[in-house]
């Protein structure tokens, strides 16, 4: 059973054809999901090409582009094995889902090894005007050394994987993404692109304050689509927020299905947008395919035309199942059950997603654009 699994898989990853793309999502504790997808791909011997990620999809995402192929999964691991928040104690037979609240509890209040600490200003009160750069309840300096430590900068900023990470910036509320291709990337770039307010503190780029991409969006499939020259492409979109969810029935279930819907940032209406924007440039193309020759030569019609392409699109979409007892605090659950079962649940769905090779299905001309999607 084992050696058919692994037959399927090697074949999987022969039948990729273009260039192939992580594209990771923000969601805290819930990234330890994309440390299981990227072990499937691994296992199976898919390499990304480019690396896209916001927030902690960022942060992911410089430990694999920051290490030669060999080390990034160990690295991955020594990571979520540095940032695991010890269980206090164990409480769950006195009141069902009281261990849970204690262990978030204590993350919020004493911080996490290796990420975050509960900043010195944070006692100044929150009108203290501290400046941007301490304006937060945190301290991420654990952060900075833990990622001075695990990712090789030389190695991240050397090719041939590309990395791209989203911040947005505090004083202007524009986008931005950093771009390996474009700029050396440093820790800087990935510690703004994981600076979620109010918890932590914005941090400077140029003189400019960044704060977490995912305030403005938190799938940045975007970027592959709009990327300059485009490329035909297999996009490996890795989800941690649940857009469908149940009808919620308390107070405490409203603010878990706001913040699910909040940052899945409109993931489904997103994409079928780009997929849309994808089929008029295929449109354009064929119409200009359908010109007399002598029209098609004219300077004014083929700068027009050079807004259509005929890349495919093949985009894979993850998306990571709710666990049992989770609530709204589950992006701060840092315990070792919750990273390890979101481990496991990313391997389990990257390894169904990579045996069934949806890639190898024709993609509509017109179109341009198919989505495979594994929930």
């Amino acid at each position: 059973m084992q050696a058919a699994t692994s037959v399927r898989a090697s074949r999987a990853c022969e039948s990729l054809s273009g260039q192939i793309v992580l594209v990771l999502q923000g969601g805290g504790a819930l990234g330890a999901f994309q440390v299981g997808v990227y072990q499937a791909m691994h296992e199976a011997g898919i390499d990304p090409h480019w690396v896209v990620g916001t927030s902690i999809g960022a942060i992911n995402a410089a430990l694999i582009v920051g290490n030669p192929p060999e080390r990034r999964l160990e690295r991955l691991l020594a990571f979520w094995e540095r940032v695991t928040h010890r269980p206090t104690g164990s409480f769950g037979l006195m009141l069902p889902g009281l261990d849970s609240m204690l262990n978030n509890l204590g993350a919020m209040t004493r911080g996490v090894p290796g990420f975050f600490r509960v900043s010195s200003t944070a006692m100044l009160g929150p009108h203290a005007a501290v400046g941007v750069e301490r304006a937060a309840w945190y301290d991420t300096s654990p952060l900075r050394e833990t990622l001075a430590e695990l990712v090789d900068f030389e190695c991240l900023n050397s090719f041939p994987t590309r990395l791209t990470v989203g911040a947005v910036n505090a004083r202007t509320g524009a986008m931005r993404y950093f771009d390996s291709r474009d700029q050396r990337i440093g820790v800087d770039h990935i510690m703004a692109s994981g600076a979620l307010p109010p918890a932590f503190p914005a941090v400077r780029i140029d003189g400019e304050p960044y704060w977490d991409g995912g305030i403005y969006s938190n799938t940045p499939t975007e970027v592959v689509f709009d990327d300059n020259p485009r490329r035909d492409s297999v996009i490996f979109a890795v989800h941690l927020w649940n857009p469908e969810g149940g009808e919620p029935t308390s107070i405490w279930d409203v603010t878990g299905r706001h913040k699910e819907i909040q940052y899945s940032s409109r993931a489904r209406a997103h994409i079928l947008k780009l997929q849309q924007v994808h089929r008029l440039r295929h449109v354009i193309r064929e119409l200009k395919r359908r010109l007399p020759e002598d029209m098609a030569d004219d300077p004014e019609v083929a700068e027009l035309a050079a807004w259509g392409c005929g890349t495919e699109m093949q985009v894979v979409r993850l998306l990571a199942p709710r666990l049992d007892g989770e609530d709204h605090t589950k992006d701060i659950d840092f315990t070792p059950a919750g990273i390890r079962a979101r481990i496991e649940a990313g391997y389990a769905q990257g390894k169904r997603a990579i045996e069934a090779a949806p890639w190898t299905a024709a993609v509509d001309p017109m179109e341009g654009v198919a989505i495979h999607e594994y929930a």
